[in-house]
């Protein structure tokens, strides 16, 4: 399985449909806050170069917004 971790905001609406996408599609993944975080915000930022958020690392794969194409990609999903 892959290891996957969101990083986002509690009042991003992407973030949302970002995590839910997963949650349905039965992927675990680390919510982290980059709201209240201040180092993973910056490990955010040098991973994807963007202070927007959703970024999601999949195992190493930087999707930056909700692009479920390239999510379902990196996951290997349909």
């Amino acid at each position: 399985m892959a290891n996957v971790k969101v990083y986002s905001t509690p009042t991003c609406p992407y973030c949302k449909m970002a995590k839910a996408y997963l949650a349905e599609s039965n992927i675990p993944f680390e919510d982290i806050d980059v709201s209240v975080n201040q180092p993973a915000a910056q490990e955010m930022i040098a991973k994807s170069g963007q202070m927007g958020v959703p970024v999601i690392d999949i195992d190493g794969k930087v999707v930056v917004g909700f692009d479920k194409a390239k999510i379902n990609q990196y996951l290997g999903l349909k």
